[in-house]
Formats: structure tokens, C-alpha cells, sequence
């Protein structure tokens, strides 16, 4: 039974990625936004509500130092899982599509735009890494406050450049309102709340299962946390991330990972700050070394060629071996 509802699980996670992607293009048409602002804020702080949820309800209404690192855990994992998982599983898709694409094996995104997110991203990061080592309450504020200010302009910068969504006869017809090629407003963002509940509820759902059966096959317990829960909860941008890529929309999928990194090393940092003690937890240093070298082969390649390459993405699956050998030994 565990398993048949392990595939019902998946099946919920990518038929709400379809709805959610389908719907949040249609709000960025309606407000006019550029790609980068639908895929690095909407898409991005849409899908990171799972990952995002673990450590909110740590922090918030855990008592213990161990609810405290789990949050804090969760914080640290939840970029290195995009920055090397996602990263590979973008890159292979783009791989196997490789025939319809005209620069392959360079992507189709806007240099800036994600060049931008990973910036933001290490400067946010690293902040909070740096916070963790700090004893003075007063400067752990203030920089948990340093933090939400830099997401702020994170947001404005985003929203400020970039290419606009495509008109609407380049988009799907809204999918909870099929005759219409000018859906309302309402209509649009119903689909994409819908889509979100069903995200978290499939993502919960596959949490729950893969527990069982890790039970039923005698797993050990820690490689269930550091390894398999992690993957679930990130489901959702690799989801959407493969559908944009597979339609071509490349700052789209990739401002999608990119996107939640910053989130999720910006906001949930400052929240981290203000509601527990805040120290690096043993046992990190592998993980966050090598999402700087994940996401630094990245920036690097934007920065210095301007272009993103598969193969550079590809790398991401090298990273997640060394972090699965390092901990399994």
C-alpha cells in the first residue's frame, strides 16, 4: 500500500507543478512582469513553501536544542539540495532535449538575471553562516534585519529588468478556465493557491510513505533525514523547473532554483535569528562547501562567458555523490 501511495504522491507533485507553473505565468501576463520576477520571486517563493515549512515550525514551536538544529539543518540543506540536484537534473533534461536546441549546450536564460540571484544568494548566505558565529544578540539582530533588507532589494532589482512573460496566445490557456484566452484575475490566482495546497499535501503524503518504508526495509533513520526527506521537499522546483525547461522558458525553470536559494538563505536565516540561539550546527561544513562550489561553477561561467552551460550543471550530481559518500562513511 506504502508504495502504490508513494506513486500517487509523485503523480499529486507533478500535476500541481503543471497547474502552478500554467497559473503563475498567467500572473506574471497580468502584471506585467519580467520572466526573472516570475521565476526567481513568484515561482520560487511558491514551491519553497514545503522546504520552507520544516524549519518555520522548528524554530517557531520547537522548545529543544534538537528542534534547533533540525531547522537550522533544514536551512543549510535545503540550498545545497537545489544547488546540486536541481542544478544536474536541469542539466539533464536540457541534455536529452539537446536536438531542439539551437546554442546547445548552453541555455537559453538571461545571463543577468540568474548571474543576479546566485550574487544575492552568496552574499545572503554567507551573512548568515557568518551570524552563526557571532555570540552578541544585538549583532545577530541587526544582521537578521541586513538580511530582510537585502531580500527587499533582491526583489526590486528583479522586478525592475528583464524579458516579459510572452503575450497570451504564447501561453497554454489557463487550465481552470479553458475557453478563455483572458482569464480573470480571481481565476488566476484560485489555480495557483490550488496548486500550491496540492504541492505541500503531495509533498506530506511522500514524506510520509517513503518513513514506512525505509520501516519496512530497515533504512538507518539518519539516512532518511539527510538524504530522502530533503529530496521530497525540493520536489517542486525540479517539477516546474523540467516542465519550463522542456517549453524552452530557461530563466524561467533556472530563476526557479536560483530564486529559492535566495529565499531560503535570506529569509529563513532572519527568522532562524530572531527565534533561536542561532549556531552552526556540527556536521555542516561538507554540505555548505560544496554548494559554494556548486553554485560558484555557475556564477562563474555567467560571470565569465556569459553563458550557462549543461554540462556545468551536470556537475551538481558529482557534489551530491561526494556529500552521500562523506556521510555514509
Amino acid at each position: 500500500m506504502e508504495y502504490i501511495l508513494l506513486i500517487v504522491s509523485l503523480g499529486m507533485i507533478l500535476i500541481a507543478a503543471e497547474i502552478f507553473t500554467n497559473g503563475v505565468e498567467w500572473l506574471g501576463l497580468k502584471l506585467r512582469l519580467t520572466e526573472g520576477a516570475v521565476g526567481s520571486i513568484l515561482a520560487a517563493v511558491g514551491t519553497a513553501l514545503p522546504e520552507s515549512l520544516i524549519p518555520l515550525i522548528a524554530f517557531i514551536f520547537g522548545k529543544g536544542t534538537q528542534e534547533q538544529h533540525i531547522g537550522i539543518g533544514a536551512i543549510i540543506g535545503a540550498p545545497f539540495m537545489l544547488s546540486t540536484l536541481a542544478f544536474f537534473i536541469s542539466g539533464f533534461v536540457v541534455v536529452l532535449d539537446r536536438r531542439k536546441r539551437f546554442n546547445f549546450p548552453a541555455l537559453a536564460v538571461e545571463p543577468g538575471v540568474i548571474r543576479r540571484d546566485l550574487a544575492f544568494f552568496f552574499g545572503g548566505y554567507s551573512l548568515g553562516l557568518v551570524a552563526a558565529f557571532i555570540n552578541s544578540v544585538y549583532v545577530k539582530r541587526f544582521l537578521a534585519l541586513l538580511l530582510l533588507v537585502i531580500y527587499c532589494v533582491y526583489v526590486l532589482l528583479t522586478l525592475r529588468g528583464g524579458k516579459a512573460v510572452g503575450q497570451s496566445s504564447e501561453l497554454r490557456p489557463l487550465f481552470f478556465s479553458m475557453s478563455k484566452r483572458n482569464p480573470r484575475l480571481l481565476l488566476i490566482l484560485f489555480q495557483i493557491v490550488f496548486s500550491l495546497s496540492l504541492l505541500v499535501s503531495g509533498a506530506e503524503l511522500f514524506i510520509r510513505n517513503v518513513e514506512a518504508i525505509s520501516v519496512m526495509l530497515g533504512v538507518p533513520s539518519f539516512f532518511l533525514s539527510l538524504i530522502i526527506a530533503p529530496i521530497a521537499t525540493e520536489l517542486p522546483e525540479k517539477f516546474n523547473s523540467v516542465i519550463w525547461l522542456k517549453q524552452q522558458k530557461d530563466t524561467l525553470a533556472i530563476g526557479n532554483i536560483t530564486g529559492a536559494m535566495v529565499f531560503q538563505s535570506v529569509i529563513l536565516p532572519s527568522i532562524g535569528i530572531f527565534f533561536t540561539n542561532w549556531r552552526f550546527v556540527s556536521g555542516s561544513e561538507i554540505p555548505v562547501l560544496l554548494t559554494y562550489t556548486s553554485a560558484g561553477l555557475a556564477f562563474l561561467s555567467l560571470k565569465i562567458r556569459k553563458k550557462l552551460n549543461a554540462y556545468i550543471l551536470l556537475t551538481g550530481a558529482l557534489f551530491y555523490l561526494i556529500f552521500l559518500w562523506t556521510t555514509l562513511h
